[in-house]
């Protein structure tokens, strides 16, 4: 026998709807606390969680853009575009990654550079773009990079790097990793004229970014918690089979061990960097 609904209890629920879903673009969520955010909150706060300050990754424009005076960026170089030179091919072939890149960033490859004003000085800016292939360095983005310190050389201004990355493009094998000493180079000459150069590490740098001109700054900032190193930990951790320390190649650890100079968070990032170069040329 059907047993009788008890008084108060509601029998004639409507049908679960599911999780609530909004506007595609609308919310998101911090990957640090958790918390849903307005997205359009977010960018006004330059992408850094309004709730517990976890730093969002970035894309190349939206960062140049922030960071340099209003209007004074002026993109170089956007014409060169890597090609298939060793006619490449894992699940798909370089080309044809290379085809869906462009078509899903906008822009030929992983680094985008020009000159600007930072605080009314002039200065030559670049910053990797991890959207595109992971941010790695194939012969074109090295020739961007080198061409940012060459023009710092030529006008006798600051360089400033955005490194977020994974490395060397693997895909263009050895002249990919001829990179590493072509922008060295490049920078040598620069910092024996005394011109100082701002390395910023954001969330990665790793790889033969990390193992080059990251590394390299007059001053090395980075911000919080980004992970800075050649190898990544789980990679280490298999390797060596050992436990890594708590936060090992978080900026954070970095810094207690002496590798960089400073982290500093984002919305700081344009003072700081206006007040260091304060101190290096004008004294």
């Amino acid at each position: 026998m059907a047993l009788e609904p008890r008084p108060g209890i509601r029998t004639n629920r409507l049908e679960d709807p599911g999780p609530f879903k909004a506007p595609d673009g609308f919310w998101i969520r911090c990957q640090s606390c958790r918390a849903i955010l307005r997205s359009a909150s977010v960018q006004e706060n330059l992408h850094v969680c309004t709730e517990c300050g976890h730093h969002f990754r970035v894309g190349a424009l939206r960062r140049l853009e922030t960071f340099c005076d209003p209007g004074s960026f002026q993109e170089k170089d956007a014409d060169l575009k890597p090609r298939d030179i060793l006619d490449f091919f894992d699940s798909k072939s370089y080309a044809e990654r290379l085809k869906a890149s462009i078509k899903k960033t906008g822009i030929n490859d992983a680094f985008i550079a020009g000159s600007a004003k930072l605080c009314g000085r002039s200065v030559e800016v670049g910053a990797f773009e991890f959207a595109f292939m992971g941010g790695s360095m194939g012969t074109v983005v090295g020739e961007k990079v080198s061409r940012v310190f060459d023009r710092a050389y030529e006008n006798k201004c600051p360089a400033i790097v955005f490194h977020s990355s994974g490395g060397a493009r693997m895909q263009e094998g050895l002249l990919s990793l001829m990179q590493m000493a072509k922008t060295t180079v490049a920078l040598s000459k620069m910092k024996a004229a005394g011109i100082p150069y701002f390395s910023v590490m954001t969330d990665p740098t790793t790889g033969g970014v990390a193992a080059s001109f990251a590394m390299l700054g007059d001053v090395n900032i980075a911000e919080p918690e980004a992970l800075v190193g050649f190898a990544g930990p789980r990679v280490i951790e298999q390797t060596i089979s050992q436990t890594l320390p708590e936060g090992f190649q978080r900026s954070e650890f970095l810094l207690q061990h002496g590798m960089i100079d400073a982290i500093v968070p984002r919305k700081e990032l344009r003072a700081y960097v206006d007040r260091m170069i304060g101190f290096l040329v004008d004294g």
